[in-house]
């Protein structure tokens, strides 16, 4: 076993994450600043979006929702470090915010109860310093527990996404690079199979039972929920998502994004039997048939902001940690969820 200066990283991260766990509004603005640098580019899921610097991360995010969650608790169960293939170091998170619900999120209605909110966040540092961030929190979930969700019910499981079966998932041990290797390699070996279908053939391509366990979970978004074993990934979420998007993975990554920049990326990073992936947007597609979240064929491409987490068992994947900006899909179609559920929750606003 080898010492990797990633670990560093994961040091560094430490007391930002548990400022969080006992969450104050002076310990967490003093360790965002201490090192997030100011200039850092931050991306956050819709529709808190993009910011810049850890002053206007915290205004724009863990503002409101300390304010809706006074007893505010960060609980993470996945923090891995690792180098992408372009050098760059990152430190990816994976967990629950919860609380007693007692004011409104974002319009959600609280509920007074304890609720949670998942989370993936990565955190790239250069210098010993984050100098950018992506995002996804899972707003659904919270609206779902408020009984509040407007769009199509989930085809998986909702529930509390629990953290790996193993409980190794935070690790400040050394780091086998071999090991840390070989699930990289059968992780991008998996995604590529998976890319094969359905344009190149049937489900064959994928070999699914290559690469994942038989008793695996998918812990997916909010409106997609959980499925377990290959059949429940296929039923629940994999069959309905390339029957609406048959492009899946095969639009080309060098297309400009309406002249704004580059357009898609995705870098993977590993440790031990961990892997996670990062990038904004990381996929892109086209809905040109039905059978996705309720969404009609509209013949429109979509970009998915996605990052995930991995863990293999024997050689093969028992758990995938997935979170997509399901929000930030329906905005690019036109759809504010934010305002139907307004509309939805008129009733509960009257005190009915």
């Amino acid at each position: 076993k080898i010492m990797n200066n990633n670990l560093r990283f994961k040091t560094l991260l430490k007391p930002l994450r548990l400022a969080m766990y006992d969450f104050t509004e002076y310990s967490v603005r003093k360790e965002l600043n201490y090192l997030v640098k100011d200039d850092a580019l931050i991306h956050l899921g819709y529709p808190i979006n993009d910011t810049i610097g850890p002053e206007y991360f915290y205004e724009k995010s863990f503002k409101k929702l300390h304010l809706a969650f006074p007893d505010l608790e960060r609980r993470d169960y996945i923090v891995i470090s690792g180098t992408t293939e372009k050098n760059y170091s990152w430190v990816g998170t994976c967990g629950v915010y919860c609380g007693t619900f007692v004011n409104p999120f974002l319009d959600i209605p609280a509920t007074g109860h304890l609720a949670h909110m998942r989370y993936h966040e990565f955190y790239k540092f250069e210098d010993n310093m984050v100098t950018e961030i992506q995002a996804i929190w899972d707003i659904p979930e919270l609206m779902i527990q408020a009984n509040a969700w407007p769009m199509a019910p989930s085809l998986g499981r909702e529930w509390c996404v629990p953290g790996p079966s193993t409980m190794d998932g935070i690790s400040e041990g050394d780091i086998d690079l071999t090991k840390s290797n070989h699930s990289l390699e059968h992780i991008v070996s998996m995604a590529n199979a998976m890319k094969r279908h359905p344009s190149e053939g049937g489900p064959e391509l994928m070999e699914l039972e290559k690469f994942w366990h038989p008793k695996m979970n998918w812990y997916g978004p909010s409106a997609i929920g959980t499925s377990r074993g290959i059949e429940g990934f296929r039923n629940w979420h994999q069959i309905p998502f390339l029957n609406a998007m048959p492009d899946r993975g095969k639009l080309t990554t060098y297309e400009k994004r309406d002249g704004r920049g580059e357009d898609i990326s995705y870098h993977f990073f590993s440790e031990n039997d961990y892997v996670a992936v990062t990038g904004w947007p990381n996929m892109k597609q086209t809905i040109s048939h039905d059978g996705w979240l309720g969404i009609a064929p509209i013949n429109k491409q979509i970009y998915l902001r996605s990052l995930d987490f991995w863990r293999l068992e024997k050689g093969k994947i028992r758990e995938n940690w997935v979170l997509v900006d399901i929000l930030d899909i329906y905005n690019q179609i036109g759809v504010d969820v934010f305002a139907r559920l307004n509309e939805f929750n008129k009733v509960k606003n009257k005190g009915i």
